[in-house]
């Protein structure tokens, strides 16, 4: 477009200025934050300029010094061809025809139009404008991506003074009147492309430039967040924040924040990736990332990702017992233990005993100090999550008593037996777990192993002292031995008769006091009878006989004989007999 002061310029400015008044009074730049690169657009006379290519997006590319767009004839503009093709064999056209200069990769402007190169084997560069206006509007001739600063620059034609300028973006105005010619807005965002314009006083005369079109690129892709949605406590979770930078500037530097449920995780990061070795329940919850550019006025949040961490219900229950074995003498101490093969915390442990309705212990561990006989019994741990429970196998744990107080009966610590009899003698103890051994020895000799010892056809070799030992022990490799040693028990043998002259035993005992009571007895009632009938008659006689016919009971009591042997059992049950005696 060349250069006229006919008024047509002029006309464009007031249709401009008219437009222009449909804004709203006082609206702004708005204020926000984005990412992205630019085009630029000029027109002139309803003529529309041809989009400007980026770098790194066509083949060819046409490069422009000074580095603003579009170019003014009178900054002496030099355009440079660049492109993958044959080098030195550029062919340059001006309004869709062939130039006369052809074969260079460099060309200086010198009139007004739209500029574009070829290089063989490339292609066509995008279209380039060079503008000889009394009034242009320039922007930066890179590409503009978010966060960036654009600066507007309002030149009139030579760069004659102007004054009040003004500029506008798609029609509202982005500010008083100014002193200068140039106006930045930072940071850039993607809605702030658009149109751009603008007017000022050129001497007396209103001017206005053509519009040029801005678009703002993003310097990185909205992320997203990807991850597990479930996934068993224990296990790594790892989240990716995944964002694309723009090819326009892949190494722009970016920071990731990791939130959950709105609370920040962890410091920002250059790595796109969040990573938790052992999660728990408690890291359950809404993840989200944000991506921010170096400075932080670009920023971009992901969408929401929930994650679940759900609990591994508690498996493989067993139990360990310590001594080994289960097995523990009374008054000693034992411990048990109880271990998860599989399940995730918080772990509940609790303890039961077979036959015992109240629970005996909580935790991993239970610990039985000084035990006695009723802590003998199968013993189980249950663990809980709060939702599933477990159950171990049965543990048997055995208190072992030590044997004591081993005895001898026939119990006479001294027996006197004539040659030729027989006798038994039994070796018992009062407390003692099974099983219980014994052995007898014979005036100090190892000479039967047994509860009893049968001594048959008796002579004078079987005098002199016994005694029995009882023994029990301490888990099946006997690391714990218990003894009891019985009193000695004396015996004589005397030559002769089989009679035994002092009673061995408590058979013989009972026998003799049986016939003493029942003579002392019946001749008691024989006496009470007596005096009964003999009151009936006129001369009672209470030593008279009784008459024929007349029938005697008597009732036979089994007491304790004064000094016997402590030994000595009286019976439970005694028993009672009655005897019938007829006639005198």
């Amino acid at each position: 477009m060349e250069r006229s002061g006919d008024g047509s310029l002029e006309m464009g400015c007031l249709a401009m200025e008219i437009l222009g008044n449909s804004r709203q009074p006082g609206e702004r730049w708005p204020q926000q934050r984005v990412t992205a690169s630019a085009h630029v657009w000029g027109q002139r006379d309803g003529r529309e300029a041809q989009t400007l290519g980026l770098a790194g997006a066509q083949t060819t590319q046409l490069l422009v010094e000074p580095r603003w767009r579009p170019a003014v004839l009178w900054d002496r503009v030099t355009l440079t061809c660049q492109g993958s093709g044959t080098a030195g064999a550029t062919t340059w056209y001006k309004d869709g025809q062939h130039c006369w200069q052809k074969g260079q990769d460099r060309l200086t402007v010198t009139e007004s139009g739209t500029y574009t190169c070829d290089r063989p084997g490339t292609g066509r560069s995008p279209p380039l404008t060079v503008l000889d206006d009394q009034l242009v509007l320039q922007v930066p001739a890179w590409a503009l991506l978010e966060g960036d600063t654009l600066t507007l620059r309002c030149r009139c034609w030579q760069d004659n003074h102007l004054t009040r300028v003004r500029f506008y973006w798609e029609e509202k105005d982005l500010g008083g009147s100014l002193k200068g010619t140039e106006l930045s807005l930072s940071p850039l965002q993607l809605h702030h492309s658009g149109r751009y314009r603008c007017e000022g006083l050129v001497g007396s005369w209103q001017s206005c430039s053509a519009a040029v079109t801005v678009t703002v690129h993003e310097l990185f892709s909205v992320p997203e967040l990807e991850g597990p949605r479930e996934l068993t406590e224990g296990s790594p979770l790892t989240l990716s924040c995944l964002s694309t930078p723009s090819p326009l500037r892949p190494g722009a530097p970016l920071l990731h924040v990791f939130y959950r449920d709105g609370q920040v995780v962890g410091s920002p990061q250059r790595s796109p990736q969040l990573l938790v070795p052992t999660v728990r329940v408690s890291h359950s919850g809404h993840y989200g990332c944000e991506v921010h550019s170096k400075g932080g006025s670009v920023q971009k949040s992901s969408n929401r990702l929930r994650v679940t961490v759900c609990r591994v219900p508690p498996s493989g229950v067993s139990l360990s017992v310590q001594p080994p074995g289960g097995q523990v003498a009374l008054g000693d101490s034992l411990g048990l233990s109880c271990a998860v093969a599989i399940g995730t915390g918080p772990l509940s442990f609790y303890w039961h005993r077979e036959g015992s309705g109240t629970l005996v212990g909580t935790g991993p561990r239970l610990e039985l100090r000084h035990v006695g006989d009723n802590d003998s019994g199968q013993y189980r741990c249950r663990v809980s999550d709060g939702n599933s429970v477990a159950e171990s196998d049965p543990l048997n744990v055995t208190i072992l008593v030590p044997v004591a107080n081993a005895t001898i009966t026939p119990c006479p610590l001294a027996h006197q037996v004539h040659a030729g009899d027989n006798m038994t003698l039994r070796c018992s103890v009062q407390v003692g777990s099974a099983p219980v051994t014994f052995t007898w020895l014979h005036n100090g000799q190892h000479v039967a192993q047994g509860p009893l010892l049968e001594l048959r056809d008796i002579d004078v070799g079987h005098s002199g002292t016994y005694q029995c030992v009882a023994t029990n022990q301490l888990g099946q490799d006997g690391h714990r031995v218990f003894r009891a040693l019985s009193p000695e028990l004396a015996l004589e043998v005397t030559p002769g008769s089989s009679w035994v002259t002092v009673a061995t035993g408590v058979g013989g005992v009972l026998f003799f006091l049986l016939l003493l009571m029942g003579v002392i007895v019946t001749w008691h009632r024989w006496h009470c009878v007596a005096t009964r009938k003999n009151q009936e008659r006129t001369s009672p006689d209470p030593l008279a006989p009784p008459e024929e016919g007349e029938v005697l009971y008597t009732h036979v009591v089994v007491t304790k004989r004064a000094g016997a042997s402590p030994c000595a059992t009286t019976l439970k049950d005694p028993q009672v007999t009655y005897a019938e005696l007829q006639g005198h």
